[in-house]
């Protein structure tokens, strides 16, 4: 059984549905993991979702701000939401898959929506940045965010850091630039390691080797001068490290009619 999933930073679902729908329609995955799609539960176009093949949906939505939702074509046993730093400002929803959707053993996915922090990478002057570093402390400090031996997780979602040095188009440059500071980085390693997590998006993309998620709106133009980041992630528990069997990055989309910001990612997993 093959499952192919997909992350993907929207900012705003209603405004860009089109565009989601293009991209479905051309890549099907089984799962797609939204963030930022800045809609309220009840105004959610559950029913033009339905028409693209997505009847079972866990919402975890806001107006005008954050939001989080897994669409999937296949039956799900259960989701469930997590509150961090005592916020319920909808950053987080997983689901379970189980026997419903031909699964033997179940696999719990986990969708989240990292708050950006700011512009200024001080905690002790900007609340934004200090909501940040606690978030990826609760993050590393969760019970729910272990992958155990033996059990199938996936954690998804724009967590709103690039890692690694060639995650950025500039390290020494971003050093100091909100989502690449070293304290940054650090705590989002710390979940990593804490969870027992692997990037098998680097395992397929190896290191020194650049790759980005995210363009910003600021450049005039952003294929020309490439200056993107590695915000958006898939990173699964051991016991899925073999099984993920392809991954693409949709650049393309990020050049399509009033985009998003961040572009697609896709895992594909033989189950």
């Amino acid at each position: 059984m093959k499952l192919t999933l997909t992350t993907w930073n929207i900012n705003s679902v209603r405004l860009r549905i089109d565009l989601v729908a293009k991209f479905i329609k051309a890549v099907r995955p089984d799962i797609l993991c939204l963030q930022e799609t800045k809609c309220p539960d009840d105004a959610f176009p559950r029913k033009r979702f339905k028409r693209l093949g997505y009847e079972n949906v866990a919402l975890n939505g806001q107006k005008g701000y954050h939001g989080v939702v897994v669409l999937s074509r296949l039956p799900f046993e259960s989701s469930a939401i997590q509150v961090f730093c005592g916020k319920s400002d909808c950053r987080h929803v997983s689901i379970m898959l189980g026997e419903r959707a031909g699964l033997q053993d179940p696999i719990t996915l986990h969708n989240f929506y990292v708050p950006a922090g700011g512009d200024i990478p001080d905690p002790a002057v900007n609340v934004k940045f200090a909501h940040k570093l606690a978030f990826l402390d609760e993050m590393g400090g969760s019970a729910t965010l272990r992958s155990d031996a033996g059990q199938r997780s996936i954690v998804v979602g724009d967590l709103n850091v690039a890692p690694l040095e060639c995650d950025v188009w500039s390290h020494k440059q971003l050093l100091s630039v909100v989502s690449h500071t070293p304290i940054e980085c650090e705590k989002l390693v710390a979940v990593q390691k804490a969870g027992g997590w692997i990037d098998p998006v680097r395992a397929f993309v190896p290191e020194p080797t650049k790759l980005f998620t995210w363009w910003s709106y600021r450049s005039p133009d952003w294929a020309a001068a490439d200056k993107g980041r590695r915000l958006d992630h898939i990173w699964v528990s051991p016991a899925l490290a073999d099984r993920v069997s392809a991954v693409k990055v949709a650049k393309d989309s990020r050049g399509w009619e009033r985009p998003s910001d961040h572009v697609p990612v896709t895992a594909t997993l033989d189950l």
